[in-house]
């Protein structure tokens, strides 16, 4: 019993730090998942408070991790992680079941578990987690309250830190598909040796008052143009394929909606991006850092661009400004993930990723 005691201490402790630090890394990553989850259950006036949220539940994970690991105030602590799992599994419960989730973000963007990878871990993880509270009371703390409150605090303030360092930076490790030295254009195009869907295209047509439904191959014997109404077509999925970029739905507008992604990312030479998700009230902090990089970057010849989702505020403010950035618009979700940092500026060559800076990095950019 003593061992399977320790083992399960262990297991779970180190499996909560573990889970916790990967999402430390890129906080707002565990933000735009909740907002997905309040965006299916009409939950939308919670997305103001996600990124608070975020950055609770993983300083949590981490402390709880560090508390089992101890044994310190064990009673308590394993109470509240076995009420997390519990709420964990319902969440990737429902991710399977509903089928509207795909992945869970339980590992962030590092480690992706499809919802059902998740949803079996959860289960062990219940099982596990409630063998520790019905033992709750054979646990005996590993060093004295001082010892195991300052460490504690320490892993507290350490975790937190990690976090608005993300937040202000970008995350310590990329894990994202924009990485620096990456092709933007490769990415966009589906891997090596992956299947595509297989779809069918099917007629619907109307007879004598009734939707008659068929594919290409399978036209009714007696079919003909007087008696048969078209009604729609449409492609039918036969077999699920993988043939997934790991960069999707990345597209730049012009103003007017023309698409200008291709050029942008076949110009030749190089040409600084910058990312905005919004015009927030923290905007005018890093328009003089972005002004100065406009100006500098104009005299060496490279210019400089600028993609947001909302692009008609940010054009009234360079303007305002007397910046004449040009401006983009961008997909919100894109954005997201390219940017994690609100704005986020990229230095490509043809597409490629040669320098990445967060919003409190824009006074290092060096321009060559």
């Amino acid at each position: 019993m003593k061992i399977s005691l320790s083992v399960s201490r262990i297991i779970v402790g180190v499996l909560f730090i573990f889970s916790g630090l990967i999402k430390a890394n890129d906080p707002m990553g565990l933000s735009y998942k909740m907002q997905e989850f309040f965006e299916i259950w009409g939950m939308n006036f919670l997305d103001p408070y996600t990124l608070a949220l975020s950055i609770m539940m993983i300083s949590f994970e981490i402390i709880a991790g560090v508390a089992v690991l101890l044994g310190w105030q064990f009673k308590l602590f394993s109470w509240l992680l076995f009420l997390l799992i519990v709420f964990f599994t319902f969440l990737t419960g429902y991710a399977v079941f509903s089928g509207k989730i795909k992945e869970c973000g339980c590992f962030g963007d590092c480690i992706k578990l499809t919802s059902s990878q998740s949803f079996t871990k959860d289960i062990i993880l219940f099982f596990i987690i409630g063998f520790l509270l019905l033992n709750k009371d054979k646990i005996r703390a590993l060093s004295s309250t001082i010892v195991s409150v300052a460490v504690l605090l320490l892993v507290t303030i350490g975790s937190v830190w990690i976090q608005f360092y993300a937040l202000k930076h970008l995350p310590i490790v990329d894990c994202l598909p924009y990485k620096k030295g990456i092709s933007i254009p490769e990415k966009m195009k589906a891997p090596a040796g992956s299947i595509p869907d297989s779809t069918v295209i099917n007629f619907v047509y109307l007879k004598q008052g009734k939707e008659i439904e068929f594919d290409a191959e399978h036209f009714p014997e007696d079919f003909n143009e007087t008696d048969y109404t078209f009604v729609r077509r449409y492609d039918k999925l036969i077999r699920e394929g993988n043939a997934i970029p790991e960069i999707k739905d990345f597209v730049i507008l012009s103003l007017d909606g023309n698409d200008t992604t291709t050029a942008i990312l076949t110009h030749p030479g190089k040409i600084f991006v910058l990312f905005t998700l919004s015009v927030n009230k923290d905007a005018q902090a890093w328009l003089t850092d972005a002004a100065t990089i406009y100006k500098q970057s104009a005299s060496k010849g490279i210019p400089m661009i600028a993609v947001s989702s909302d692009a008609a505020n940010l054009l009234a403010l360079l303007e305002k400004e007397s910046l004449n950035i040009p401006v983009y618009k961008g997909d919100l979700v894109a954005i997201k993930t390219a940017a994690r940092s609100n704005p986020t500026l990229y230095l490509l060559d043809q597409g490629k990723i040669l320098g990445k800076w967060g919003k409190s990095d824009l006074d290092r950019v060096e321009i060559e």
